[in-house]
């Protein structure tokens, strides 16, 4: 078999190291990867149009046989969809980063099992305090803490590669908030096995055209 041409994946900042991760696990060399500013979460009014110019460039360059999104909705209302769609590119199902790593049941029956769940992965475990305790502005006005986290009962955290320090901060994260603790090790099986799948895909319709 063949390896498939050129692949360029466009993918949320905030999971740069779990792609790229999953690609030289697999030794895909037939994949690159660009991302999306992580911090566009807190913008994600601008996340469509960033994804529409991440594609028109790579399009422009003639470079890539397929182009596929990882990122989830984030908050686009269905904008990064549409995009998506009008461009015919495809993206990895699911809303969020929370969704990818965990997989649909999982997360589904997380959320039936606690609605109030706040979810962290690795990443935000790694930058909670600038992401979340100083970008919500609570070391500045602490009471804001139950404005923001009042409904909440427990902080989920998602672990790609879990290391004992990187469960102490996510123990830390949640005390500060005053929320529960409980840890589920995902891994980044969610991600493998939709680039696996593209791989396959694109596979599959080269060898359709070399037989035509």
């Amino acid at each position: 078999m063949n390896p498939p041409g050129p692949v360029l994946l466009i993918g949320c900042g905030a999971l740069a190291r779990e792609i790229k991760w999953a690609i030289e696990r697999n030794c895909w060399q037939h994949m690159d990867l660009t991302c999306l500013p992580a911090g566009l979460h807190n913008r994600p009014q601008q996340i469509p149009g960033a994804m529409r110019s991440k594609i028109l460039a790579a399009k422009e360059s003639g470079k890539y046989s397929a182009i596929y999104a990882i990122y989830g909705d984030c908050g686009t209302g269905g904008l990064l969809d549409k995009v998506l769609q009008e461009e015919g590119v495809e993206r990895m199902a699911g809303a969020h980063c929370y969704e990818f790593y965990a997989g649909t049941p999982a997360f589904e029956a997380l959320t039936e099992e606690e609605l109030g769940s706040l979810y962290l992965t690795d990443y935000l475990v790694r930058f909670f305090d600038r992401l979340i305790f100083k970008g919500l502005g609570l070391d500045r006005f602490p009471h804001l803490r139950d404005d923001y986290f009042g409904h909440y009962k427990r902080v989920v955290y998602l672990s790609q590669k879990a290391t004992p320090d990187l469960i102490e901060q996510a123990k830390v994260a949640a005390r500060r908030l005053g929320l529960d603790f409980v840890h589920r090790p995902t891994g980044i099986g969610g991600i493998e096995t939709f680039l696996q799948t593209s791989t396959e895909a694109i596979q599959t319709n080269m060898d359709v055209l070399e037989d035509a």
